[in-house]
């Protein structure tokens, strides 16, 4: 019998030791611990937080009326989705530029602040609602991306802004958990010819609000996701459910990139490296789309369409640059675009990513 324990011991010390290994607290890239800026203290105002969505998640698709391609907007329909998901966009944006001021300015009002609209919506359960539609769905998890990716620089910040203030961001961060467990849900088990840039911006709201709650199982649906993702790019660098949007095929494999660069910069900050996945498909990707907006032939060829360059003129859009060229060596001619075009700022991914990957010393410009 002591001999028996004496073989287990050391068997079960060891399983003990890799358990702890695998349970390392999830956590950004580097960028995130920045401390904030300035030190105002007081000063800005708090405008009264959105009224929390808790209606039906059913809007009407920009889209509505077009074909299998998606690729005609319907103004109508465009308007009445604005109207309907005001409240929404407001809190996204609003929370984003609370968040990149404070960390600038360090004025305390807009921190707390940011915790009032936050914790606003968390108590009203807002945004879970199990009615909805595909617009709905998607409204969900590109806000759970917006809120949870900003909230990051405050939990990881050197400065630990958040540490007076634990009774609310315990709220806030279990109201993440349940969106992130709602998305998962919502976006799972997709056939490969439904999983597009939608799943990948799941994946992505589900990556920051893996790190922000500390769950290695939604961080590992996300990394999930993506592979699912890189298998999906072709050796010449297309995504075939984005070359169905014809005349806007360029427009959404660039909108592809932003959650799939943020997803491998998360997933290589916590030893997962993906950026070879698919024989490099990230790095594959981001090419075509730089050679695609330089020459649009590829693009053209490919879908019998002229492509929509109308989206493409904002730089926002570019703000994917920002995480890649930090997973991969980009050439000088990249580097020098990127930095023509930024600083990216972009609510999507929580703000100003230009100031988390490529910081300037004044808390960027």
């Amino acid at each position: 019998m002591n001999t028996r324990h004496w073989l287990i011991a050391p068997l079960l010390a060891g399983m003990l030791l890799a358990g702890q290994a695998h349970a390392a607290d999830l956590v950004p890239p580097k960028g995130y611990f920045a401390p904030v800026a300035g030190d105002a203290k007081s000063g800005g105002t708090c405008k009264a937080p959105p009224a929390p969505y808790t209606a039906k998640l059913e809007f009407r698709s920009k889209y509505e009326g077009s074909d299998k391609a998606r690729s005609t907007l319907n103004p109508a329909a465009e308007k009445a989705f604005r109207e309907k998901t005001a409240a929404i966009t407001e809190m996204e944006r609003g929370v984003s530029k609370m968040v990149t001021d404070y960390m600038r300015k360090g004025q305390r009002t807009q921190l707390e602040c940011t915790l009032q609209w936050l914790d606003s919506w968390a108590r009203a359960n807002a945004l879970l609602s199990s009615e909805y539609n595909h617009t709905g769905k998607s409204m969900r998890k590109w806000a759970l991306g917006s809120m949870a990716s900003a909230y990051l620089r405050l939990k990881f910040s050197e400065s630990q802004p958040l540490a007076p203030y634990a009774a609310q961001t315990r709220v806030i961060e279990s109201w993440f958990s349940h969106l992130a467990d709602q998305v998962v849900h919502d976006w799972s088990d997709l056939p490969l010819k439904r999983i597009n840039n939608h799943s990948y911006w799941a994946a992505w709201s589900v990556m920051a609000t893996a790190v922000a709650t500390n769950r290695q199982d939604l961080f590992d649906w996300s990394v999930a996701q993506f592979r699912v993702a890189a298998g999906q790019v072709d050796e010449d660098g297309f995504l075939p459910n984005e070359l169905k949007r014809r005349q806007r095929a360029l427009a959404y494999h660039n909108y592809s990139l932003p959650p799939l660069a943020m997803i491998a910069s998360f997933a290589q900050a916590n030893g997962v490296d993906l950026r070879e996945e698919n024989d490099g498909a990230l790095r594959r990707l981001g090419e075509k789309v730089l050679a695609g907006v330089d020459d649009q032939d590829d693009f053209s060829d490919k879908t019998g369409k002229d492509q929509d360059m109308s989206e493409l003129k904002k730089h926002s859009k570019f703000s994917w640059l920002e995480p890649w060229c930090s997973l991969y060596q980009c050439s000088s001619e990249t580097l020098e675009r990127k930095d023509e075009m930024g600083p990216y700022k972009t609510f999507r991914l929580g703000g100003d990513v230009t100031q988390v990957f490529h910081p300037k010393k004044e808390g960027g410009s």
